[in-house]
């Protein structure tokens, strides 16, 4: 009887869960196509164009929104069948508390699989894909924080790139390269960058400036090869907020970084933030489990309903804020990033012990 009312019950949340989903996505396909209102007439940008656009970042939305649908859409549905007295009869006929959770866990796999699959797979690519999208209708380049381009380092090399184009070619490229006694030994200037899996970068007109101790030397060169690390995919991260890359690419990211004793904590955050989020939903059934075990009077269902409501919402800024005290503060990755998580799971386990308590 119980694993029959577990297939149930997983039926009736599934359902739930996809409305919930569906209705978050046209309320933020909604926001986001006003948001874009403003680039409207711009450079040619289209309303056809910021749709196009809206409808490319929605894996990212699916996976953000995800917890928040699970907790929402299991809330309901267990508030729906306490309201029939269904999980009464479940407990008087020898459901316990354990069991009722280790199905609904059972349930929430699949959310956790999804939740991964939309993080790692589709999210990343549609996201640089709408990204590139909207600078090519807006015929702009990817804008930098500061007015002499991107500058990154690259081993004993400093690189400034004035323009990355939405397909990650490079205009505008300078490479200062300096020995090990950290003393410049040549300016590269280049008109463009092009990446080749095999070879490189291949910098076509090219003026390279030699520094030979007391002379220097200019020499025109139509082609130059520049092997490095900086592949397109760690330039992706120039259109792609780290929340938004897959873990593959944060990793190689990070790896960079640190190769160039560059601060990694934001990225390191988003790294475990990737790996812990799916995981939230197993979470967030959890902390719907005890609203089921309430007593539910006229009206309970709306204001239960309600409240994962705020719940969801409140998991959602905390999740940001822990983020970004981390990075601010220098935090333990780990630590900033699976905080929200551990404190929902203990709410969770606090109320759940308060109910049976009762």
């Amino acid at each position: 009887m119980i694993p029959v009312y577990i297939r149930y019950l997983g039926r009736e949340i599934y359902a739930a869960v996809a409305l919930v989903l569906l209705a978050f996505l046209g309320l933020f396909a909604f926001f986001d196509l006003v948001n874009e209102l403003d680039e409207i007439g711009k450079s040619g940008y289209q309303l056809h164009h910021a749709a196009i656009y809206v409808a490319m970042i929605m894996p990212g939305r699916v996976y953000e929104l995800m917890p928040i649908a699970v907790l929402i859409g299991t809330l309901y549905t267990l508030t729906t069948l306490a309201r029939h007295s269904e999980i009464t009869v479940l407990r008087a006929s020898g459901l316990s508390t354990g069991r009722f959770l280790g199905g609904l866990l059972a349930i929430g796999s699949v959310f956790v699989l999804v939740t991964f699959v939309f993080g790692e797979y589709l999210a990343p690519p549609a996201e640089r894909a709408a990204q590139q999208w909207r600078l090519a209708a807006t015929r702009s380049m990817v804008s930098q924080e500061l007015r002499t381009g991107l500058w990154v380092r690259d081993g004993r090399r400093f690189v400034n790139v004035r323009n990355v184009l939405p397909d990650t070619s490079l205009q505008g490229v300078r490479l200062y390269e300096f020995d090990e006694k950290a003393a410049l030994v040549s300016i590269s200037e280049a008109e463009k960058g092009v990446h080749d899996k095999q070879e490189g970068w291949k910098l076509t007109h090219v003026a390279q400036t030699r520094f030979l101790g007391s002379r220097t030397e200019v020499v025109i060169l139509p082609e130059m090869l520049w092997k490095s690390e900086l592949t397109p995919d760690v330039l992706s991260v120039l259109m792609v907020v780290p929340e938004r890359m897959s873990v593959e690419t944060l990793y190689s990211y990070i790896h960079h970084l640190q190769e160039n004793n560059q601060r990694t904590t934001r990225y390191e955050i988003a790294l475990w933030k990737k790996l812990a989020y799916p995981f939230a939903a197993l979470v967030m059934m959890g902390l719907a489990l005890p609203f089921g075990y309430m007593q539910t009077r006229m009206g309970g269902v709306s204001l239960k309903v309600f409240s994962g409501i705020m719940i969801g919402v409140g998991f959602h800024l905390l999740n940001g804020l822990f983020s970004n005290l981390g990075v601010i503060n220098g935090w333990i990755p780990a630590v900033a990033a699976l905080t929200p998580s551990i404190v929902f799971l203990l709410a969770a386990m606090g109320m759940m012990w308060w109910v049976e308590r009762r």
